[in-house]
């Protein structure tokens, strides 16, 4: 069948209206997709920096998108997608994409990462990989590079300073070349549209699909839209789905503390190493005082500097996988070093995020902004806004305090969203379904808590849940990012690929090395 008659078989969720995406729509040739669902892909090489694809023989092709569905006769937008295609045609399951996260990741190589994990199952699928709209190579956003940050005293005037960056990240945001135009546009909604659209162009039925962290709240909202298009759906790491993506990020903040009192523990056992503190309290204690250190003043190390916010996000960053544990006590002794006057020459990892701090970057603007973008135009974000009253994220961040002291500040931070130019078009989509998808969640995961995962699946009533006993923000193909495999479930995910049986029941993984 032609990929335009595939298409219109069945679609569902592309109109414009939050009614009308809850029913089933056939869209003619008068409603103006038919140039888009008819279009032919010119295959060619992937871009030169692209190293994972090019090793894997990909091809990358640019596919034409409305840039408002509810108007397809209106501007249109590129999507950047990459091909590897299936090498086991007999039992050719169609075609698998992925996506990374963010939001705001860029994915066009991330199914090429991910085949060591996928092992023989990746052979039964065409490997797709793709930058979400205002992404990467996906007609992306930019919102010019932000202004050098004052340096802050105190956490009242810390505090101010993020008020005003996001004011006026939201301000350059609107204002920086075409993003007016853009932005409207930017939302879960529309990205899931624009997969349906891939999967239509590739003339495929079905569309099956990975996601971690926020790759796995789009699959989510991909199975609500388009259930008759729901191939073999696997989401890792997901958010819960009662809460704002502001709410999300303050339940982190209690699991972000119990994630540092474990690595305090594990730190303590080796203070011989480290030399941070013989139990974990004392551990605890010098994180708490370069917490109040970095308060009262920047902290200058190896020639960059430190502030609050910084030192929230770097330790979050470390905190949230087991594997880091090494890597977290060496940072903190560079910087408990650094906070006592002595000449510090940063550990690469911690010189990598001082980098990414102190270093304006394009690419960086891009992932950083277009993630503002979609968590804005999601409208996850408290009802109203309050953007007439900041002073509610201090409230917040003070009462955090008194059991967050290292994480309050970064888990209740304020973001450009209360001062958005732009409106939410639609309403975020509610996800009650049966459709059959495979979740994955780690029992440690201090990112997005196991808690959410939980509620996840009991809205999702077709769904099984693999669960795992670690510490980590993401439980499926971990070995492609050189951390420890989680087999159990490696092999779960891998079986349901190849074949599209769920397991009969949900499944708990116990730690890889037996030890819990």
């Amino acid at each position: 069948m032609a990929a335009a008659a595939i298409a219109t078989a069945g679609l569902v969720g592309w109109t414009g209206t939050a009614s009308a995406a809850a029913s089933p729509t056939r869209p003619s040739s008068s409603s103006g997709l038919a140039r888009y669902l008819g279009q032919e892909l010119r295959w060619g090489a992937c871009p030169a920096d692209a190293t994972e694809l090019i090793k894997a023989g990909a091809q990358c092709a640019q596919v034409t998108a409305p840039l408002d569905y509810a108007a397809p006769g209106g501007p249109s937008i590129t999507l950047a997608i990459s091909r590897i295609k299936a090498k086991d045609r007999a039992h050719r399951s169609g075609v698998l994409l992925t996506n990374p996260g963010g939001p705001g990741g860029p994915g066009l190589d991330y199914t090429a990462h991910l085949r060591s994990a996928l092992k023989d199952a990746a052979d039964r699928y065409d490997l797709i990989g793709f930058d979400p709209r205002f992404v990467g190579r996906s007609t992306p956003i930019y919102c010019g590079i932000s202004p050098k940050a004052q340096p802050a005293h105190s956490r009242r005037e810390a505090f101010e300073a993020s008020v005003r960056n996001a004011r006026d990240t939201a301000r350059r945001c609107h204002e920086h070349g075409n993003n007016a135009v853009l932005l409207p546009h930017a939302s879960s909604r529309n990205v899931a549209r624009d997969m349906d659209l891939i999967r239509a162009v590739l003339g495929e039925r079905t569309l099956s699909y990975y996601g971690i962290s926020y790759g796995a709240d789009l699959g989510a909202v991909y199975a609500q839209m388009f259930p008759r298009h729901a191939g073999r759906i696997v989401i890792d790491s997901v958010t819960d789905p009662a809460l704002t993506q502001y709410e999300n990020f303050q339940a982190a903040g209690a699991a972000q503390e119990r994630g540092l009192d474990e690595w305090a523990a594990w730190t303590a056992r080796r203070s011989g190493a480290y030399r941070l503190g013989r139990t974990p309290g004392e551990v605890r204690a010098t994180v708490e005082s370069l917490s109040s250190r970095v308060d009262s003043g920047p902290l200058r190390i190896g020639g960059s500097t430190v502030d609050a916010s910084a030192l929230g996000l770097i330790l979050r960053q470390f905190v949230g996988t087991e594997e880091y544990n090494d890597v977290m006590a060496r940072a903190v002794r560079n910087l408990a070093d650094a906070a006592a006057g002595r000449p510090v020459e940063p550990i690469p990892e911690l010189r990598m995020w001082l980098e990414v701090f102190n270093t304006p970057s394009p690419e960086l603007d891009n992932q950083f902004n277009s993630g503002n973008a979609f968590f804005c135009g999601d409208g996850a974000w408290p009802a109203g806004g309050w953007p007439s009253d900041p002073e509610r994220y201090w409230r917040n961040i003070e009462r955090a305090r008194r059991t967050q002291p290292v994480f309050a500040a970064t888990a209740n931070a304020i973001f450009p969203c209360p001062f958005w130019r732009t409106e939410p078009r639609e309403p975020g989509v509610e996800l009650r379904n049966r459709v059959p998808l495979l979740l994955l969640q780690a029992k440690g995961d201090n990112n997005v808590p196991y808690a959410g995962a939980v509620a996840m699946h009991r809205r999702l009533k077709g769904s099984r849940l693999i669960s795992a006993d670690i510490r980590s923000h993401g439980v499926y193909g971990r070995g492609a990012d050189g951390l420890t495999p989680v087999p159990c479930a490696d092999r779960v995910v891998n079986a349901y690929l190849r074949t599209g049986v769920l397991p009969a029941t949900d499944v708990s993984c116990a730690h890889p090395d037996g030890t819990r």
